[in-house]
């Protein structure tokens, strides 16, 4: 693969609970709470699947933005990706897995134009090709 671009983050003190995260260049660095539906405190940092959710809403837009533009039918300015990342205990009682949905609003597109849009992001967004038979994602519009 030709690498474009290259993100550097660091974790530290008590990673989820109590830690903090960073990236190399100073435009992250956040604290991290444990939530209290996860047995933490439920502090006032963030934790990794807020990270992941906002991370994958973005890239998402942007790979829908992507397809719809190449299609001739472009999702309209005040298109909202609205994700929802969840973790629990996996069926092999042995760690933990995500569960993830991603919802369309505000694209301005009738649903049979947006249905096929949105499933065509989905094969394009490094996110969604990341989880792509590890986890699935369930994809609407509205």
């Amino acid at each position: 693969m030709n690498v474009l671009y290259k993100a550097h983050a660091t974790s530290t003190g008590g990673g989820r609970d109590e830690g903090r995260s960073a990236t190399d260049d100073g435009k992250i660095d956040v604290l991290l709470s444990l939530p209290a539906e996860m047995g933490g405190k439920g502090g006032a940092g963030t934790n990794p699947e807020q990270l992941f959710a906002a991370g994958y809403a973005a890239c998402y837009m942007g790979a829908l933005r992507l397809v719809s533009g190449k299609a001739g039918t472009p999702v309209g300015p005040d298109t909202k990706i609205h994700t929802t990342v969840g973790i629990g205990p996996n069926t092999r009682g042995e760690g933990f897995n995500l569960d993830i949905a991603i919802k369309v609003t505000d694209h301005g597109l009738d649903k049979s134009t947006i249905d096929g849009l949105i499933a065509a992001a989905h094969q394009v967004c490094p996110y969604s090709n990341a989880t792509r038979g590890n986890v699935d994602v369930d994809l609407t519009a509205e």
